[in-house]
């Protein structure tokens, strides 16, 4: 069976376009969007500015915090999750369970499948609980990757990676699938031959 979603009606918006010391004031993270009928789920809501980043974005799209269904935090380093809190009433999800209010429900993200169009795998590499968000949109299967490419360069070498070997194991699989691939803190990218494996 393949990875990616069967569904194709996913939307994707991206609300703040990361960066790192190197290409920018400081550290942000990517933090989109991901729409699909009445799901309405915010990816890595980590370190902006100001969390009127975030805010302001989804205002623009006609949307409020308490609109917000679900969080997906593809790992726990607080540059990828530091504005979780924004989102008080959405269902939060990691790598091992979905949290809610004082609600704690165990579940495996690998192969967790919020709709046809909208599901999660296990890629860990960067930190080991890294989740990929997969969604299948008009134009292709989006890959929401976080940490396992900081931006479309890599770094080829993530100097934070536990495992280099399960790094590029999780990069492999999602370049098998993705036709876009969301970094932790860069814009989107579409995946070539020159992207780090």
């Amino acid at each position: 069976m393949s990875d990616a979603p069967l569904g194709r009606s996913a939307v994707l918006d991206i609300l703040a376009t990361g960066y790192t010391s190197s290409t920018g004031p400081g550290v942000a993270a990517t933090v989109s969007l991901v729409r699909d009928g009445d799901l309405r789920i915010v990816f890595d809501p980590g370190m902006v500015a100001h969390p009127s980043v975030i805010l302001d974005a989804l205002a623009a799209l006609g949307l409020s915090a308490a609109d917000v269904t679900d969080v997906v935090l593809s790992h726990h380093h607080p540059d990828n999750v530091m504005n979780a809190g924004l989102f008080v009433t959405a269902r939060m999800h990691d790598h091992k369970a979905i949290y809610r209010g004082h609600e704690w429900t165990d579940r495996d993200a690998e192969g967790h499948a919020f709709s046809d169009s909208i599901r999660l795998i296990s890629t860990p590499g960067h930190s080991h609980e890294d989740i990929t968000l997969l969604a299948g949109t008009a134009d292709g299967v989006v890959a929401l990757a976080g940490d396992l490419w900081w931006r479309a360069d890599g770094p080829a070498d993530d100097p934070v990676s536990p495992d280099r070997a399960q790094l590029r194991a999780s990069r492999e699989r999602v370049l098998a699938l993705a036709d876009l691939v969301v970094p932790g803190h860069g814009a989107p990218f579409v995946p070539n031959a020159a992207t780090p494996r």
